[in-house]
């Protein structure tokens, strides 16, 4: 199971506007890389547009920001909640746990043989060095293990991730708590917009494909998407910008399901050359990301979600 191991290194956690800031990549184009105060600055040419890639949920006055590769990350972590039925609360853990034992990074290194978001162990049973490297095995083997805690809803953060986790830094994962709500309420479409990306447009033109076969990146999506938010069949939509996949979510939670699916698909935009996302009032398009969500009319019924796809 967990490690007992000594204490680590504190990491640097998503900020809040009243708490802390997660280290940003700020990516301006390929010319020269400069390493200043901890900050990695990717620089291009004079003429080039400037693009600041960041992610951020804001749930009312309070907002936290990541990376595009953190924020895939998290959405991963977050959507397995969504998709296993867990309440908000597990994924608030789970996100607290991530961001001490990782920053949200997929890592290949650690203390002793820690490795992944989660630093498992493959020594005390968490599964082998491939496994625990893999981000939706690695959560369900968290969730697997947090269900099983008597009680983990009604306790404080910090004592429902040891009792997982078993760290030789128990009370850590506590400090993470404020940021992890609000990624938590962001990413389970409780707060519904509450997640958003700023990215780069996508350059590489749409894959040829009928309207009714999935092109490889479709696929791609449609598989993750179903892995690690909904149990929802995809079809494939034609519209005069290309295809899209349409998930239609039903029952009574039906809205707050497609935001969930929603925020998946924004947070994981830069992962799978997503352009536009579409849920019901309203829709996030990458060429004019900085908006965020913008309310308008996009034809889709209550718990419908549209995802378009660019190379």
């Amino acid at each position: 199971m967990a490690t007992r191991r000594p204490p680590r290194p504190r990491r640097p956690s998503p900020g809040t506007r009243r708490t802390r800031r997660l280290r940003l990549v700020t990516t301006l184009a390929a010319a020269a890389v400069v390493v200043a105060g901890g900050v990695v600055w990717v620089t291009r040419s004079p003429d080039a547009p400037a693009v600041r890639e960041r992610c951020s949920a804001t749930v009312g006055p309070d907002s936290t920001s990541m990376s595009p590769e953190q924020a895939a990350n998290a959405a991963t972590v977050v959507g397995l909640s969504v998709r296993r039925g867990l309440p908000a609360r597990a994924a608030t853990i789970a996100i607290a746990t991530v961001v001490q034992e990782s920053g949200i990074r997929n890592l290949d290194h650690g203390d002793r043989d820690s490795l992944g978001l989660f630093q498992q162990r493959p020594s005390q049973g968490w599964g082998t060095p491939e496994q625990v490297q893999d981000p939706v095995f690695a959560t369900n083997a968290f969730y697997d293990a947090l269900v099983k805690v008597d009680g983990y809803r009604d306790l404080p953060v910090t004592d429902a991730a040891q009792r997982v986790q078993r760290s030789g830094f128990p009370l850590a994962y506590g400090d993470h708590e404020a940021e992890a709500r609000l990624v938590a309420s962001a990413l389970t479409g409780n707060t519904p917009g509450g997640f958003t990306c700023h990215l780069r447009p996508v350059t590489t033109p749409q894959e040829a494909g009928d309207d009714e076969r999935l092109t490889p990146t479709a696929q791609r999506v449609a598989d993750a998407a179903t892995t690690e938010v909904t149990t929802a069949t995809p079809r494939v939509v034609a519209g005069t910008s290309g295809r899209a996949l349409a998930f239609t979510l039903d029952g009574d939670d039906a809205e707050r399901l497609a935001w969930a699916v929603g925020g998946w698909a924004v947070a994981g935009a830069e992962r799978y050359q997503i352009t536009e996302v579409s849920v019901q009032g309203s829709r996030w398009t990458r060429s004019s990301s900085g908006r965020g969500w913008v309310g308008t009319a996009t034809g889709l019924p209550r718990g419908g979600v549209q995802i378009r796809l660019g190379g």
